[in-house]
């Protein structure tokens, strides 16, 4: 909500007329340098929404969820919805990482400002998209709990918002996840046609809209990888004609290598158990951190698998962090919505273990 600044008023005064962290305010209004607001002056206040009732002026503390994601969330929805976040909740940053093969944007939100260094991604796959929506309920329980007070499970939201900046790439391959939902662009139905061994339906499809299996691109055992891989482009498992050679995968890996995380979480789909080995580089702590995972969730741990080249891979060989792939749910992709809840009764546990575990 934007509101007309009382002259001589400070963001301080809002806090309190608010009952609103002073931290969220300054946050949601960074361009506010003077202490003191001049006349004609806006402030934005999170939390809070214009009353609907045109008898009623009085401001609304936002207390319920204003996003649905249980629907088949493609990436108009995403976009949409992190509009309407961000509206209520201006202390949450967006920006753009990167453009798909589509050039649609891949987009990044941040919200704290902490030293700790966390990231979480979702559909790295087309037909995985139930991982986004996942993520963007998280999202919006996390930033309601902050203006409102509410503990999740117990722990102070807005000590997770001082102490850690979390990144999200909600979205890795939304071309992809268009393509499983809404069917190939007419401009390239011919060639994808093809590539889907001249089948109409695309709920299978787990690479980009090139056929480059996206976490099949990194360069940790990639030409391992390939070799017993898919050798041209297909709906799942190519690996590409060179390491980082999507505008997906390298947006990501140039994200990875400008934040340097403390923590990685990519977030896929099926089988309710998560890796977090590479060829013994692991750092000691990741151990400590996959026993905190499955006391959260009953999902299995699961240090190494016979898979290789992935953005889990890659980042705890190159940066030698904690990295985890979390296979959500359980049964044939893309998972059905019926499955959501269960999905996210389970994986609540490791988003907000992720945040405090470190």
């Amino acid at each position: 909500m934007e509101i007309r600044a009382k002259e001589g008023s400070s963001l301080r005064y809002y806090s309190q007329f608010y009952n609103l962290p002073h931290i969220l305010l300054q946050h949601s209004n960074p361009g506010q340098m003077a202490s003191i607001f001049k006349k004609d002056d806006y402030v934005r206040i999170p939390g809070y929404t214009d009353a609907i009732d045109g008898s009623n002026f009085d401001p609304i503390r936002i207390e319920e969820p204003i996003i649905n994601p249980k629907i088949r969330y493609d990436f108009s929805a995403l976009k949409k919805d992190i509009e309407i976040l961000l509206k209520a909740y201006p202390f949450m940053e967006k920006r753009i990482i990167g453009k798909s093969v589509l050039k649609k944007p891949i987009i990044e939100l941040r919200i704290g400002h902490g030293p700790k260094k966390i990231h979480w991604n979702g559909s790295f796959h087309g037909n995985e998209w139930i991982t986004t929506c996942a993520i963007m309920k998280f999202l919006n329980e996390y930033l309601a709990a902050l203006t409102t007070g509410r503990t999740l499970n117990k722990v102070n939201p807005l000590q997770i918002y001082e102490s850690t900046t979390l990144s999200i790439v909600p979205m890795v391959n939304p071309d992809g996840v268009d393509l499983v939902l809404n069917g190939p662009p007419p401009e390239q139905f011919e060639l994808l046609h093809e590539l889907n061994s001249k089948s109409g339906d695309f709920t299978g499809w787990k690479a980009n809209i090139r056929g480059v299996d996206l976490n099949k691109q990194f360069p940790a055992k990639w030409k391992e990888q390939k070799q017993k891989g898919v050798s041209a482009p297909s709906p799942r498992d190519y690996g590409g004609r060179e390491p980082l050679c999507e505008p997906e995968s390298s947006s990501m890996a140039r994200l990875a290598e400008d934040s340097r995380f403390d923590l990685l979480l990519a977030f896929h789909t099926q089988g309710k158990e998560f890796y977090w080995g590479y060829e013994g580089m692991e750092p000691p702590e990741s151990e400590l951190i996959a026993e905190a995972f499955a006391k959260a969730s009953g999902y299995q741990s699961v240090k190494d698998i016979d898979s290789f080249a992935g953005f889990k891979d890659w980042y705890i060989k190159k940066f030698r962090k904690p990295g985890f792939t979390i296979e959500l749910g359980k049964g044939i992709n893309p998972l059905p919505l019926s499955q959501f809840e269960e999905i996210y009764r389970d994986v609540f546990g490791i988003f907000l273990t992720s945040l405090i575990v470190l």
